[in-house]
């Protein structure tokens, strides 16, 4: 007969292999968060960078489906609720799509595209601009 320990330990491989662990320990983590949370704290102000940023983030926690995070960064960080449009991400960041299909992340294209830039089998002149933007932001910064 199988022992008390024995039975834990198949039971904790059987979810680990399910994919379920990860879920419940995420999902224990944002309810204790969020029971320790003090609504009357006051949050800093949210820079439009910083709110451009977090969206970047969330749109990716969202994507890979990781939305016990996304739901701690958006109490964590005071993000609204409701998430900005792409488009919007896309024309604030003044970034250039090609397509619209939104099959990965926008963080996650924007990398792919900027390491295309670093190769020299893209057109240049993408690259040239986002150059421009990058030199643009940090004085900005």
């Amino acid at each position: 007969m199988a022992t008390v320990t024995e039975l834990k330990a198949v039971l904790k491989d059987t979810l680990e292999k399910r994919g379920v662990l990860g879920h419940l320990k995420a999902r224990i983590r944002a309810e204790v968060f969020n029971a320790l949370d003090d609504d009357r704290e006051s949050r800093p102000s949210l820079s439009h960078e910083n709110l451009l940023i977090n969206e970047l983030i969330r749109e990716y926690l969202e994507f890979n489906k990781y939305k016990y995070t996304a739901s701690v960064l958006i109490a964590e960080s005071g993000q609204p609720v409701v998430p900005l449009d792409r488009q919007f991400l896309i024309r604030e960041l003044n970034a250039f799509e090609e397509s619209k299909d939104n099959s990965i992340p926008f963080l996650a294209w924007s990398f792919r595209w900027s390491s295309e830039c670093a190769s020299d089998r893209v057109n240049t002149a993408p690259c040239r601009q986002a150059s421009q933007l990058e030199a643009h932001q940090k004085t900005r910064w």
